[in-house]
């Protein structure tokens, strides 16, 4: 049970980002122990879909050991073993299917713990990314990434990738039926992801811990956190790498299919 009375019912699968190979930025799993170890809960991860310590299971799981994740908790790679799990994607504009690692089935709850920083691609990292890129197995980042057309990873067009990204989020949250928690943590915030193996570091102050139920607020009020920390001198850094990007239309579509509300209210705890 979370401390404000939400139940996540079950089997909890843990949604971390391991941090590639050479990133000093991600977040260690000696941060997240307490809120994993609370809620008895898994650590599960995915195999990337482009080169790195990543891309395979093996090699992946390395780095779950040289990144002491496996000193901690038990870990699960979600798509070890073919075939995918296909999600529906019900409206979909691009995506009628969303190919998520097939492990994904042994689990009732979803704690989704998110570092909330810049992404090359995404313009921001958060919530929604964890919800899908993040859950995609290789294949289906892939596909994400192309907007349907997984032969397209680095040249689908810009929104449609991001319009994807909300699509395939969405089917997430329709599988677990609301049995979910959010968390963004808004630490070493470089205008680069942890999937990054030469990452700049931390441009922006640390700014706090945001829990929800909706993946849609939480990213919001961290995007509108970062528009408040005007005398932060690293602000601009990062807002470019959003705004370039134009990381907030992820944000726009997953509201507009009703997965959450842009509009929320801050409680401080």
């Amino acid at each position: 049970m979370t401390d404000w009375g939400k139940t996540l019912e079950g089997r909890v699968a843990a949604k971390v980002h391991t941090g590639e190979a050479g990133n000093q930025n991600y977040l260690r799993p000696a941060f997240w122990k307490p809120v994993i170890d609370r809620l008895h809960a898994t650590v599960t991860e995915c195999n990337t879909a482009y080169e790195g310590a990543r891309n395979t299971t093996k090699r992946h799981l390395k780095l779950l050991e040289d990144h002491e994740w496996t000193k901690y908790f038990t870990v699960d790679i979600l798509d070890a073993e073919a075939p995918d799990l296909e999600l529906a994607v019900p409206g979909g504009k691009h995506l009628k299917k969303n190919y998520v690692g097939s492990h994904l089935s042994n689990y009732d709850a979803l704690l989704v713990l998110s570092h909330f920083k810049g992404h090359p691609m995404g313009g921001y990292g958060g919530a929604l990314k964890q919800l899908s890129i993040g859950l995609a197995s290789s294949y289906g980042k892939a596909y994400i990434h192309g907007a349907g057309d997984p032969d397209a990873f680095w040249s689908a067009d810009h929104d449609a990738f991001l319009e994807s990204m909300a699509e395939a989020a969405g089917s997430v949250m329709q599988y677990f039926h609301g049995n979910a928690v959010y968390v963004n943590v808004m630490k070493n915030m470089s205008v680069d992801c942890d999937c990054c193996e030469v990452a700049e570091d931390p441009c922006m102050q640390d700014i706090g811990i945001l829990i929800s139920e909706d993946p849609v607020a939480i990213d919001q009020a961290c995007l509108d956190l970062v528009y408040a920390a005007t005398e932060d001198p690293g602000q601009k850094h990062l807002l470019e790498r959003i705004e370039s990007r134009n990381g907030v239309h992820t944000i726009e579509t997953a509201a507009a299919l009703g997965l959450g509300s842009r509009t929320y209210t801050l409680k401080e705890v």
